[in-house]
């Protein structure tokens, strides 16, 4: 059986850290990397995020026999930079870390998932983002709705662009939806 490489992406609300907390305690030899942005919104940061990434495939490609699920990857870089959250075009460097990831040196070892979690009711977000947490981003429902949008295109575009990327559009409304989708997208490794 091939080793797994799943990334949960979405908008703030959507339920990545509950996704991905279940997916590490219910997948064997598996570990969980949760990753951000970093502060600098310039063209400086811009290429410190791109070697970031560049340096995360790289590790990636050295591992074996290790399953990995990332909260967050270069997705959540290209969909702040479309919606204009950052000062930088990151499209160049989102296509070159695709295409890096679509070509893994090792990908015969790896069946690779990019999840876009969403919810199907997105009134629901107006409660699942209040936090008393430091924000990077302002948490706003509004927010989340416009990034959840971008996700959603994002997902249908790596689809079509891909080949070794399995793309999941997983609805993530209530516990119910959550267990049918589990059940759905990853029977053969739960």
């Amino acid at each position: 059986m091939k080793d797994v490489i799943i990334i949960a992406e979405g908008p703030q609300g959507a339920g990545k850290t509950t996704v991905t907390n279940y997916l590490r305690e219910h997948i064997s030899g598996t570990d969980l990397y949760r990753l951000s942005g970093i502060k600098d919104r310039t063209e400086k940061g811009k290429q410190k995020i791109k070697l970031k990434y560049d340096k995360l495939i790289d590790y990636i490609e050295a591992c074996s026999d290790i399953n990995m699920i990332f909260d967050r990857t270069f997705f959540s870089n290209e969909i702040y930079s479309r919606l204009g959250y950052q000062k930088y075009d990151f499209t160049d460097a989102y296509n070159h870390l695709l295409n890096r990831l679509d070509n893994l040196k090792n990908i015969e070892n790896y069946d690779i998932y990019l999840m876009m979690l969403y919810l199907e009711d997105e009134s629901l977000y107006n409660r699942r983002i209040k936090r008393d947490k430091h924000q990077y981003q302002k948490f706003e429902a509004e927010s989340s709705i416009l990034q959840q949008r971008e996700y959603l295109k994002m997902a249908d575009e790596v689809e079509k662009n891909t080949k070794n990327i399995k793309v999941i559009r997983f609805a993530n409304d209530t516990e119910e939806i959550f267990k049918k989708n589990l059940k759905k997208y990853f029977k053969d490794i739960l």
